[in-house]
């Protein structure tokens, strides 16, 4: 029995799901759909390390179950995240389309997690791209034109992969992992940005807050962790070395997605700007890899213990705030208020995601994003900045203290800012399966962090974990005096932060705007113009060339009568009229030598 769950492909189970979905009533279908998730979970835990599956695809030898300490991870994750992420979709009206769109987009995910090959990574990247616009374009409105923008740029994101891979197996003859001898400088180049764009670099990030808030609720809680999760995954399979450019580009975002954040009062747009902050800090820690002996082994580890938990509280947080959407059918926090008292459940979770996301002891966020900022302090401290400490050490910590502003913001607007509305005080909590839903994120977040070694022990290093003597004991322990002081320091920072800068904050937040107030002008624009621009110079051919057709056609017919009309001499015409005669019927006996020979 073991053996059969470990041979399937857990993408086939997911897409057999999605159509039954539609087919079956809609309480059966969604238990079949988190059925099927479960099955991702149980696979990836049960599954054996170096688990293959090798087939052939277009021509081609192509593994489409290849599992290790890291696909593991994600499929752990994954499976256990979408099926929480069901159950709230069930309890929040989602309908079956949703879902069933919602299960397509995760079979892809997971087919792109346990690829073994390049090509197998490309078709399940372009899946995603697809399966996701579907979600988003389901529920309509202002959802298509975002979704319409999420699909323009997934696609040259996508394509701009494809060339990575193409220039990559012209180098190595091979699409499999295993055959990878270096990647190719152009190819390099080329699987940075196509699979930077889905990571959230900076000025290519504009359609993560975007799209994330436009959707339906349940929608905005798949689309917040898989797609920007898989692209970190994916850059690791890339650039397994790192490299300073990836670490300090993580830091940059890091700084970057929080300082946008503090702007916004669409709850889903502040959690889609943490987003790609949150992915700075990942992959800081990819970027680490080989720039600090066995220290990059533990910035790599830390960097994927902080993707796990990434997908864990900010699925949370998306679907605490979709409650709250969902029961005041407000997107704008300072419309609320006053919420604490009314919807405590809702209360409860929200401080749940936000002690995890903050990094607050005790919770899953404090273990890994620890991990990556001891491992960043131990590497990168050889080049000091300030007081001893590196840039990207500073960016990494000034990142974490505009996370803590942040979620005092939002929390504080949502369940205190005054009294609740009148017609707020009738509201009903979280529903039940919503609660679920809820519950057992949350609780993974808890247990992740109360109980760390569990977490430890899922990293590639684990047994250090257990080893008192190792060198990395202390680091390895979040409970140590030092850690904890950190983090009451960013604590402090954040609550002086906010509450200090709070009114400039809110200025800025009036008169500042991010890049897409000038990109997505200018790309329709020129995507406008393009199109005039080809239609219209397609036009001035067509006229030329029918003018110049006919002029020819009667003068070749009429010589005569045409070049009287010009006003030229009789004796002339006769001469210009057998000349044209006999240019004709030489072109029509080359013409039909041609086809004959």
């Amino acid at each position: 029995m073991n053996g059969l769950v470990t041979a399937v492909p857990p993408f086939l189970v997911l897409a057999v799901a999605a159509a039954l979905v539609l087919a079956l009533p809609r309480a059966v279908g969604h238990a079949l759909a988190a059925s099927a998730t479960a099955f991702v979970f149980a696979q990836a835990w049960l599954a054996p390390d170096g688990t293959h599956l090798t087939t052939e695809f277009l021509g081609f030898s192509v593994v489409f179950l290849n599992v290790d300490q890291f696909s593991a991870m994600m499929g752990l994750v994954i499976g256990f995240l979408a099926t929480a992420a069901v159950i709230y979709a069930y309890s929040s009206d989602a309908p079956r389309w949703l879902t069933s769109f919602a299960l397509l987009y995760v079979a892809s995910t997971v087919g792109t997690v346990y690829a073994g090959d390049w090509l197998s990574v490309i078709f399940f990247w372009e899946l995603m791209a697809v399966t996701s616009t579907l979600l988003v374009w389901q529920y309509g409105g202002e959802a298509v034109r975002a979704g319409y923008r999420y699909a323009i740029v997934h696609g040259i994101g996508g394509t701009i992969l494809l060339g990575a891979v193409v220039v990559h197996f012209a180098a190595v003859e091979s699409f499999l992992f295993t055959a990878e001898t270096g990647i190719h400088a152009t190819a390099a180049v080329l699987a940075a940005i196509g699979i930077g764009i889905n990571c959230g670099f900076i000025f290519l990030h504009t359609w993560i807050p975007d799209t994330y808030p436009r959707p339906h609720i349940a929608a905005s809680v798949f689309l917040s962790v898989f797609t920007t999760k898989t692209a970190v995954y994916v850059m690791y399979r890339a650039f397994p070395e790192g490299g300073w450019w990836l670490a300090y580009l993580g830091g940059f975002m890091a700084v970057y997605g929080v300082f946008f954040a503090l702007l916004q009062y669409d709850p889903r747009r502040l959690l889609s700007y943490h987003i790609q902050a949150q992915v700075g800090y990942m992959l800081a820690g990819i970027g680490l890899a080989t720039l600090g002996g066995e220290w990059g082994q533990f910035a790599v580890a830390g960097g994927f213990a902080h993707l796990f938990n990434n997908v864990l509280y900010k699925s949370l947080l998306f679907m605490v705030c979709g409650v709250v959407i969902y029961r005041t059918g407000s997107n704008y926090i300072k419309e609320m208020g006053g919420l604490w008292k009314v919807m405590p459940v809702a209360f409860l979770v929200y401080l749940v995601g936000a002690a995890s996301i903050t990094a607050v002891p005790g919770f899953n966020g404090y273990v890994s994003k620890g991990l990556v900022l001891d491992a960043t302090e131990q590497i990168s401290g050889n080049y000091p900045l300030l007081f001893g400490y590196d840039l990207l050490w500073w960016l990494l910590m000034i990142g974490a203290v505009g996370t803590f502003m942040s979620f005092i913001k939002l929390g504080y607007y949502i369940f205190f800012h005054g009294e609740a509305s009148p017609e707020h005080r009738r509201l009903d909590d979280a529903k039940p399966l919503q609660t679920v839903g809820m519950g057992l994120a949350g609780v993974a977040c808890v247990a992740l962090g109360v109980v760390y070694t569990a977490q430890l022990d899922l990293l590639p290093f684990a047994e250090t974990a257990h080893d008192l003597s190792n060198p990395y004991s202390y680091y390895l322990d979040p409970l140590q005096f030092g850690h904890i002081e950190k983090a009451a320091v960013l604590m402090t920072a954040g609550f002086v932060g906010f509450f200090g800068l709070k009114r400039p904050l809110g200025w800025l937040a009036h008169h500042m705007r991010d890049v897409d107030a000038v990109l997505h002008p200018a790309a329709f624009y020129a995507g406008r113009g393009a199109v005039w621009g080809v239609t219209e110079l397609w036009a001035a051919v067509d006229r030329v060339t029918m003018r110049t057709a006919s002029v020819i056609m009667t003068t070749a017919m009429h010589p005569r009568e045409t070049l009287a009309d010009a006003g030229i001499d009789a004796e002339i015409r006769s001469g210009i009229g057998r000349s044209v005669l006999i240019l004709t019927l030489a072109a029509a006996v080359a013409l039909f030598a041609l086809l004959l020979g």
